[in-house]
């Protein structure tokens, strides 16, 4: 039963690909509106097809942020971006894997260099998007663990943060960061445990292939995504102080919403929708 689903799952999966992956072609190069929807749709319609049950807690999601979150596997990537209409920022060699590179293309991933040179001009274009309004996710980790923990974030990963934005005559101010939990808290229903979330955890030496088969396998999972509270470099006082602060509040959401006391341990911010805290950001900024 386990492998008709799984096999269900790919085949429904690989139709809804090919059939949107033109209209993404054409609308990055035409429509920048619709580069942004046609993910955010995609993905929704991925976590729905998993049987994906995301609880999304916290206060508002700002236009123009850096999202930093924990980073499990590549489960996190469909599961931020039916939440938000996000990209990501990821190490250039993504570009070259087969068919996941071109997958990160049409989302419009800003792919990261390590020549000085390259450095440069991918911070231009990072200070580009921002000012754009998009929300680009960093995993300040470095690496992928095994969904119980959060690894110390590396704050040269957040140098971005440091770049001073501003658009339409706006004064320049340091980039907003937005920190974010994921947690993958039950399975069936049932609470996960710690034995049984590094199935759907990607890290170590894991093949990827035969990882993915297993996700499509194991069946539905209940997923919490909290927003923390917005953060600068400038309130921070440095960027290794704003990396261990984005750590801390990242940790603290895992640990709740592991512990199930997500819900009785909201934030001082208000709970809303996301796509209404979006919408309303973007009208704002728009008056």
């Amino acid at each position: 039963m386990a492998n008709i689903r799984a096999a269900f799952i790919l085949v429904l999966f690989v139709i809804m690909t090919v059939a949107l992956m033109p209209l993404q072609f054409l609308a990055v190069k035409f429509h920048a509106r619709a580069a942004k929807a046609i993910p955010h749709f995609y993905h929704r319609m991925f976590c729905r097809l998993m049987g994906m049950r995301i609880t999304v807690i916290g206060g508002k999601m700002l236009g123009g942020a850096l999202v930093t979150a924990n980073h499990t596997g590549w489960l996190d990537i469909p599961i931020l971006s039916a939440v938000m209409p996000a990209s990501f920022v990821s190490k250039s060699e993504v570009a070259r894997w087969p068919f996941f590179g071109t997958l990160a293309r049409l989302q419009r991933t800003v792919f990261t260099h390590r020549k000085r040179a390259d450095i440069l001009a991918d911070r231009e274009t990072i200070k580009g998007r921002l000012i754009a309004g998009d929300a680009l996710v960093i995993f300040p980790e470095g690496t992928s663990s095994d969904g119980n923990r959060v690894l110390p974030f590396r704050s040269a990963l957040l140098s971005a943060a440091e770049l001073e934005i501003g658009a339409n005559g706006a004064s320049a101010r340091h980039a907003i960061v937005q920190p974010i939990s994921i947690a993958y808290t039950r399975l069936h229903g049932v609470p996960m445990g710690r034995e049984n979330r590094p199935f759907f955890a990607w890290y170590g030496d894991m093949e990827l292939v035969p990882h993915l088969w297993e996700s499509f396998r194991t069946g539905p999972i209940d997923v919490v995504v909290e927003l923390h509270k917005p953060l600068t470099i400038d309130e921070a006082g440095g960027r290794k102080e704003l990396a261990v602060a984005a750590e801390k509040a990242v940790r603290a959401g895992l640990v709740r919403a592991l512990a199930g006391t997500h819900l009785a341990a909201q934030l001082p911010h208000q709970d809303v929708d996301l796509m209404e805290a979006l919408t309303h950001a973007n009208s704002e900024e728009a008056a």
